[in-house]
């Protein structure tokens, strides 16, 4: 099962999900119209008596309905307003704290350096990191999307999970991102609090009605029992939308589970922090009083259930391992003593042959070129760590600060054939940058310059959590310079404005669109943007037209290349934005047409490579590296 098949099923999850959500949306109308029956009835002189014509039982239905639906609708609005800037928002509700990039901390720098690792390898943008201060393990990912994803890990985690531990489990948690359930998480989390929100209005209503009482209020029977019966009614759809919830939650983690065996080919990694969490007093269970309302999201059970596994929201733990591994002797490890910091270094990954593969590897194993965007196997983690370990300390020290990480950005855009327009870039940085920025540039721009290619966009990449933390107005100064400096030579080369692309989309945190396009609609995008991919990677126009014509025998069209001053910055933009919203299947056969452009003439350069991997991430479908 590849990437698009797990997309197109997370949408026709979110569709499942609506429909039942409108389903107990209909019951609660349908209670709320009998409630509205029972206490007219009541209220009347002959309750037995008392029949109600079909134009009155329509009345109480519509009355119901302009209670429950506005309510409802407006609370979720609310709560996804809240969430509006998606990871971010739900780490800060769970107490979460941002791990610096900076931090000297070796337990934190440990956990960095993996999530760094798997970011790299898997081709999507580093994401920030939270530290809950729990003692127990487990840990979540939330966002809308991956350029506004985030991690956060609890303390417990950190301190008692090894290496291969903890990489298991942030590869559980990158799948989750991978899959498409960040956002059905949010989803989840809006409509479930309106619907819990019809029982607080009836909380207030039984207030005011003890308050009428007190006053001689004839009424008050009537709002006492319109309130309490709000109160079941919406305890009652609360309880429905766990129930959905739960039953979601749970057939997500045992995809997650195989897929972090397959991302590490290290079954022991992840099977080893379930052990430990098994054998834990304080187990994966989260304190923070929000923890319930966010438990479909955590690696491990967060918190129990007078219900007990109906309303679990993960598999039971004994389950999980035995998936992974089948010969498990069911013994948990009870001595979950703590790793010494440092003490659990960033050691070579254990060799792919040490890890016997399980039918959760295999599960998942077929399958190939651009569709699998789940392959970060053990030989991408080890080259991601290479390509890390290429950039120089000083460089990967600056890209952990955000003064410094603006400017290696700016060095990266700096012209390296013609120095006149070099010169001109220069001046634009000196006279709108931060002055701390350009001396900044001007000490680093020697050794950027000195990067191998294939470092470029990884570098990019450890920039990210750093260019998160700038202020409105400190993005808006660094947009326009990026604006100027690929402007500078009155041409845009692809690698610019892929750089360009992937800053403004993982900083300007806006969440994509409903996925509804096809392909035959995009026409005129898919030319915009093939003709760019052809022309940046090809010398000739007879090579580019070559290259375009094997992506159109792909994707089965008949267009014209477009001439190369016609793919400029603002058209690449549109067609971009246009093509993120096509469906998963379709972005299969873009991504398809893209690969076919690159390596058409059976070879593929680094910089080709570099440029499909950004392209990619821009469509919102991330490639890991090629090895």
């Amino acid at each position: 099962m590849n990437f698009f098949t797990r997309q197109e099923k997370a949408r026709r999850r979110t569709w499942l999900l609506m429909l039942l959500f409108c389903a107990s949306l209909l019951c609660m109308i349908l209670l709320t119209t009998l409630l509205f029956t029972l206490v007219f009835s009541y209220g009347a002189e002959d309750p037995g008596g008392m029949e109600f014509s079909p134009t009155e039982l329509t009345g109480f239905f519509l009355t119901a309905c302009m209670l429950v639906i506005p309510v409802v609708a407006i609370a979720s609005l609310f709560k996804l307003a809240q969430l509006r800037r998606g990871g971010q928002a739900v780490a800060e509700m769970l107490g979460g704290r941002l791990v610096l990039m900076e931090t000297t901390d070796p337990d934190e720098r440990k956990l960095l350096n993996v999530v760094e690792e798997m970011a790299i390898a898997s081709g999507s943008p580093v994401p920030q990191v939270y530290l809950m201060n729990e003692e127990s393990i487990n840990a979540f990912a939330a966002g809308y999307k991956p350029g506004d994803a985030v991690i956060g890990v609890t303390r417990g985690a950190v301190r008692r999970l090894t290496r291969d531990e903890l990489q298991g489990v942030i590869a559980h948690e990158f799948s989750h991102i991978f899959n498409g359930d960040m956002r059905l998480n949010i989803r989840l989390m809006g409509v479930l609090y309106g619907i819990l929100v019809l029982s607080l209005l009836g909380f207030m209503l039984m207030r005011g009605a003890a308050f009428s009482r007190g006053r001689k209020n004839n009424g008050a029977a009537a709002l006492l029992a319109v309130g309490l019966g709000l109160v079941v009614i919406g305890y009652a759809g609360n309880f429905f939308g766990a129930l959905i919830k739960a039953a979601v939650s749970r057939q997500r983690e045992f995809l997650a589970d195989a897929s972090a065996v397959q991302f590490t080919r290290n079954p022991t990694g992840i099977a080893g922090a379930l052990k430990k969490i098994g054998g834990l007093a304080a187990g994966s269970r989260i304190a923070n009083p929000k923890a319930a309302e966010l438990s479909h999201m955590y690696f491990g059970q967060a918190v129990s259930s007078f219900w007990g596994g109906i309303m679990a929201t993960h598999p039971p733990l004994r389950e999980r391992i035995q998936r992974i591994e089948p010969g498990w002797d069911g013994e948990f490890q009870t001595d979950v003593a703590e790793v010494p910091p440092g003490g659990d270094p960033a050691a070579a990954p254990p060799s792919a042959a040490a890890a016997p593969a399980t039918f959760a590897t295999a599960e998942l194993v077929a399958g190939g070129g651009a569709g699998n965007t789940e392959q970060i196997d053990l030989a991408r983690l080890g080259y991601a760590r290479t390509l890390l370990d290429k950039i120089p300390p000083r460089i990967r020290e600056s890209a952990q600060n955000p003064f410094a990480a603006r400017a290696l950005i700016y060095c990266l855009l700096l012209d390296k054939q013609d120095d006149a327009v070099r010169q001109r870039q220069w001046e634009q940085l000196e006279t709108e940058a931060d002055p701390a920025v350009y001396r900044l540039a001007q000490q680093l721009s020697g050794m950027v310059a000195l990067l191998e290619p294939e470092l470029h966009l990884p570098l990019v990449d450890l920039c990210m959590p750093s260019l998160r933390r700038l202020s409105s107005t400190q993005y808006q100064v660094f947009k326009a310079n990026l604006l100027a400096l690929i402007h500078a030579d009155q041409r845009v080369y692809l690698f610019e404005w892929t750089t360009y692309r992937l800053v403004v989309d993982n900083l300007e945190n806006k969440p994509s669109g409903n996925a509804h396009s096809r392909l035959a609609k995009r026409s005129s995008d898919c030319r915009i943007l093939l003709g760019a991919l052809a022309h940046s990677g090809q010398s000739t126009p007879d090579a580019a037209a070559r290259a375009f014509a094997a992506a159109m025998r792909e994707l089965g069209f008949t267009l014209l290349l477009p001439e190369r001053k016609d793919c400029t910055l603002e058209a690449l933009d549109k067609a971009v934005t246009n093509l993120n919203s096509l469906k998963p299947r379709d972005k299969e056969r873009l991504l398809g047409a893209m690969e076919c452009c690159i390596q058409h003439d059976y070879r593929i350069a680094p910089r080709e490579a570099e440029l499909f991997r950004a392209l990619s991430a821009s469509l919102g479908c991330p490639i890991p590296l090629a090895v």
